[in-house]
């Protein structure tokens, strides 16, 4: 298991596992990507200065960067840049091939926090709107079967 900090509000969790297949004798591996993306920070209403402002501007790089991989793979982009974030390049196949993705969203109620609220629904929209991998081949198997039968 490796636990990585990537700030104080950006954290990720990787845990790899490995087995065998005892009648095929083949080596199965996988991977759990726990992150931590603890949303975008409106850095000219946070009032932060220094090292904070600098983690807060790294932070929203990132995003925006998960945000541009998601967008390619919606558009089934022949280039997606994983290479733009630390963030993206280790979850790159968590995103594409057969994996399985999950992503959670925490929003606030607050009126003062009108504008993240949105801004993370409008990313959980983008990011619902992408068929990854399994989900897609999963998809595409149903829509055989119902022609089929």
């Amino acid at each position: 298991m490796l636990l990585h900090f990537m700030s104080y509000k950006l954290s990720v969790v990787s845990i790899h596992v490995r087995g065998k297949d005892f009648k095929s004798g083949s080596t199965l591996h996988g991977n759990l990507h726990l992150v931590d993306l603890a949303g975008s920070e409106r850095v000219d209403r946070s009032e932060v200065t220094g090292d904070r402002l600098r983690e807060a501007q790294h932070i929203n790089k990132s995003l925006a960067a998960l945000g541009d991989v998601i967008f390619a793979l919606s558009q089934k982009s022949s280039h997606v840049p994983y290479r733009n974030s630390k963030l993206t390049q280790l979850l790159q196949n968590s995103l594409g091939g057969h994996a399985k993705t999950l992503m959670f969203v925490q929003i606030n109620s607050d009126a003062s926090s009108h504008s993240e609220t949105l801004s993370t629904l409008k990313f959980a929209e983008r990011v619902s709107s992408v068929e990854l991998g399994a989900a897609r081949n999963n998809k595409e198997a149903r829509e055989l079967m119902e022609q089929v039968f």
